[in-house]
Order: structure tokens, then C-alpha cells, then sequence
């Protein structure tokens, strides 16, 4: 046995795999001296007039506890009639990122920051996302705000979009406020200090709860997938973790859809085209069919979201140990999202989109969908003309959806490098898996744990997304990211 035999590989150079294959992918991982120099572009030193000064209020952000490009913050107050006002603060990136500047052009070629684990190729300069335009704690930052009110039933019954001045008053992290919320934790410091940060977390989960529960009777899907990543420690993956859901990670993600719709409807009103965000009818409908039949539903022979919304709901509270496998099979079944333009001079409009209104926004220092629409918004709120025309806004939605397929594909390919690498001291060992896809470059599969995926070569005759399985893990070859099994 030699030193380059895959059960005891040699050190892998993580990070020059992670650039090597973003590259491949089309991704420019190096900023151009222009674009890199971003201290170059200054906010105004005085606030337009229509800049609010919001600083009293207490805002905070929910996030992770690494992170440092800091995109929201959030805080709330209750009404008389029992209704509840959010305001969501987005980081204002536009005014450091002109359109059309090197940074812009830069961001545009992009569309999104890249997570690798091992390494983090950001969309924009450090010290912009992670400095300048970012909501850190006890600093001044200007903000497009996104101000809504929810009723007791969950109906959105008033909204507007402003630009503000703000303070994010605590940085909270969503274990934390998970832990503690589920009695399985101390307060978070901040909240321990501030008793009114935690009536304010309260308040905000009360609110994601009632938005939560009208989605799912309109038939928005109740899904929980688990996102696998490398944990490394001085350059050597250590070990594969799951990110697990809580109920601070519930708060961002229904008070960020509902501040999603919001802003396409803000939009919408005012006749501006913008960027939507669409999943479009499944093509695999009829595996969908087959997986509930397997589990005791019938489901109708045509797609339909209301009534996979009550089987997914009816999963999640029968058999919560497994939901996260079916919610993965499910979501694979479904297909990726898509950018698309909403077209309001147009005969269809948005009408023939797939979804209801639904617009990325509240992520500017990482997507670039979120920093056309945020120029959109500001231009809407102040009565200017559309920073875009239709065919740019189309040439955006393409080019965005295209290197969102290509994201995946590096981050899908930097996780089954980061597992071959950590299971090549494995190979014979076997494990419970899932089936997560099927065509033919193969069958694919995740293991239950480490949560791995790899291919199945030896075996796979019949199987389908959805079915669950014993493999034995077989060969690996970490510098590709390859892992494959047997069915054992």
C-alpha cells in the first residue's frame, strides 16, 4: 500500500479545490483590483430626505454564529386590535454598489456568494459585505426597510417600503435563541441584559407562527431539509455535520418570505417589472404520487399544492423522526427554483408564474437578484423611473438562474469532496441511506450518517428518489469528490 492509496490519501489542499472548481463553474474567485478596491465608493456623508432616523427602535439580527455579512435585522410591535407591525432591515448595498460601477459588473457576472466550508468566496469585497453595508452591532447603517402587518389569522393587511437609518441593537445567533425558546437553554446574553429583546423574540415568533399557518392553508409546502456541511480544522475535514432546524432559523425564514411578498407586491403595485423567484409545476408529480401511496396517501393524479401540503403536514406530525428524508426526497422531486420577470405592462403580467408574488430581497450582500430588486424598491419608494428596462431585467433572470444551477453544482461537488476525503479511512463500512436521485449519469444516494452522498454502481437496478436502503461504502477518490457504494 502507497501514500496515494484513497483508504489513507494525503493532504488535500481543500481550499485550491474549492477554487479550482468554482473556476470550472464559471465563477471569478479573485476581485479585479477596480472592483477590489470598494473603499473607493463612499455612502453620502448626509442622509437623503427621505432617509428616516429609526435608530430607537430596538432592532436585532438572528444568524449564524460565524457570520459576519450581516443582510437583515429585525423588530416588531404590538397593535391594539391583537395585529402585529414587523419591520425588516436590509442592509442598503445599492448606495455603496452603484449600478454599472467595477464591483457591480463584478457582482453581476457572479450572482451569489459561494460556501465551500473549507473556504467562502463572497459576491462582494470583505470589507463591503462584511463591513460597510453590513448590520453589525452598535454601528449606524443605512437600510431599505420593509414594514408589514399581521393580523391574528395571518393576513398581511397593511405594508409599505421605506429607507431608514438604523442600529442593530444584538447580534443573536440562532441556536442560541433556538435552545432557548424550546427551555433547553439559558437566555442569550443580550437577552439576559435586555428583557425587552426577549418580549421582542417572543413577539417575532408569534408572528412567524400565524404567517406560517396561513401559508400552509393556501398549500405552501411544510418541508425541513437538513444542510450537510464540512466541519475542518487546520486545513483537514474532522467531521460531516448536519445544520439543524430550530426555531430561531423558523423566525428568519417566515418573517424573510413574508418580507419577500411584500416587496413583490410593493412592486407590482406601482407597474415596475421585477425579478421573481418561481418554482415551476414538478415534472415528477407522479413519483410524488408513488411516495405518498407508500405511505398510506392517496394524492391526486394532477399536481396539486394543497393537497401535498396536507400530506407533508400530516407526516411531519405522524412520523417526525423521518420527515427530513421524505422532506428531502420531496424537494428533489419538486426541482430548483428559477428566476423570472413580472412584467406588469405585459398581457400576462405576473399571472403566468407558477407561485404567488414572491421576490428575492432581503439578501443584497450575497445575491445579486436582491440588489437589482433593492434598486428597484428604492426607486419605486421615491417616485424615480425604473433603474432597469424589461430586456435587462430578462438578461439578469437568465444569467442569475444559470450561475444558480452552477453554485449548486460547487457546493454539491466541495461537499462530496470534503466526505470523500473524511470517509476514505471507511471503505467496507455500510449505512443507511436515502435515494436522492436517479437519471443516467447513475443513482445517488445520502447516507443517513455521516450525511454523505455518493453513487451507487453495483445494485441500483429499480431503485428511485424516495426509497430508502443498505450500502457499503466501496471506493472514493477525494480529488473529484467521489464516493461509491454497493447496495449492500
Amino acid at each position: 500500500m502507497n501514500e496515494h492509496d484513497e483508504r489513507h490519501p494525503h493532504h488535500i489542499d481543500l481550499v485550491a479545490v474549492a477554487k479550482q472548481v468554482a473556476t470550472q463553474e464559471g465563477f471569478v474567485v479573485d476581485f479585479a483590483p477596480e472592483a477590489r478596491d470598494a473603499a473607493g465608493v463612499h455612502a453620502p456623508t448626509r442622509d437623503p430626505a427621505d432617509v428616516r432616523d429609526d435608530r430607537q427602535l430596538l432592532w436585532s439580527s438572528i444568524d449564524n454564529r460565524e457570520s459576519t455579512d450581516l443582510d437583515q435585522v429585525e423588530v416588531s410591535e404590538r397593535l391594539p386590535d391583537g395585529s402585529i407591525r414587523v419591520r425588516i432591515g436590509i442592509a442598503d448595498v445599492d448606495v455603496f454598489v452603484p449600478k454599472g460601477s467595477p464591483i457591480d459588473r463584478h457582482a453581476g457576472v457572479n450572482t451569489t456568494s459561494l460556501y465551500a466550508g473549507v473556504a467562502t468566496f463572497p459576491m462582494l469585497p470583505d470589507d463591503l459585505s462584511s463591513g460597510a453595508t453590513s448590520l453589525l452591532p452598535d454601528v449606524d447603517r443605512l437600510a431599505v426597510v420593509t414594514d408589514f402587518t399581521v393580523a391574528p389569522d395571518g393576513a398581511i393587511v397593511a405594508s409599505d417600503v421605506y429607507r431608514a437609518r438604523l442600529r442593530n441593537h444584538a447580534k443573536l445567533v440562532y441556536e442560541d435563541v433556538g435552545a432557548w425558546l424550546d427551555r433547553r437553554g439559558e437566555p442569550p446574553p443580550e437577552v439576559a441584559k435586555n428583557a425587552a429583546l426577549g418580549d421582542q423574540l417572543l413577539m417575532q415568533e408569534e408572528v412567524a407562527r400565524r404567517l406560517r399557518k396561513r401559508r400552509i392553508e393556501h398549500g405552501a409546502l411544510q418541508l425541513e431539509t437538513a444542510e450537510a456541511r464540512a466541519v475542518a480544522k487546520n486545513g483537514e475535514v474532522v467531521s460531516l455535520t448536519l445544520v439543524d432546524h430550530n426555531r430561531g432559523r423558523d423566525i428568519i425564514e417566515d418573517l424573510m418570505i413574508a418580507a419577500n411578498g411584500v416587496t413583490a407586491r410593493f412592486l407590482e403595485e406601482r407597474k415596475f417589472a421585477s425579478l421573481r423567484r418561481v418554482v415551476r409545476v414538478p415534472k415528477r408529480w407522479d413519483r410524488i404520487v408513488e411516495v405518498a401511496a407508500g405511505r398510506g396517501t392517496k394524492l391526486p393524479a394532477e399536481p396539486n399544492a394543497v393537497a401535498l401540503s396536507e400530506f407533508l403536514r400530516e407526516q411531519h406530525d405522524s412520523d417526525p423522526k423521518h420527515f427530513t428524508d421524505l422532506s428531502l426526497s420531496i424537494v428533489k422531486l419538486l426541482g430548483p427554483g428559477e428566476y423570472a420577470v413580472a412584467d406588469p405592462s405585459s398581457p400576462e403580467g405576473h399571472f403566468g408564474l407558477a407561485v404567488d408574488d414572491y421576490a428575492h430581497s432581503t439578501a443584497p450582500n450575497r445575491r445579486f437578484g436582491d440588489l437589482v430588486t433593492q434598486r428597484l424598491l428604492k426607486a419605486a419608494a421615491s417616485k424615480q423611473p425604473t433603474p432597469y428596462t424589461v430586456p435587462e431585467l430578462r438578461e439578469v433572470s437568465a444569467h442569475c438562474t444559470d450561475m444558480e444551477n452552477h453554485a449548486r453544482k460547487f457546493e454539491r461537488t466541495m461537499r462530496k469532496v470534503a466526505a470523500a476525503t473524511f470517509l476514505s479511512r471507511r471503505i467496507g463500512e455500510k449505512f443507511d441511506a436515502i435515494v436522492t436521485g436517479v437519471s443516467p449519469k447513475g443513482t445517488f444516494v445520502r447516507l443517513v450518517s455521516p450525511p454523505a452522498e455518493g453513487r451507487v454502481v453495483r445494485g441500483e437496478q429499480g431503485l428511485d428518489v424516495g426509497d430508502t436502503l443498505r450500502v457499503e461504502l466501496v471506493a472514493t477518490e477525494p480529488t473529484r469528490g467521489f464516493i461509491d457504494f454497493v447496495r449492500a
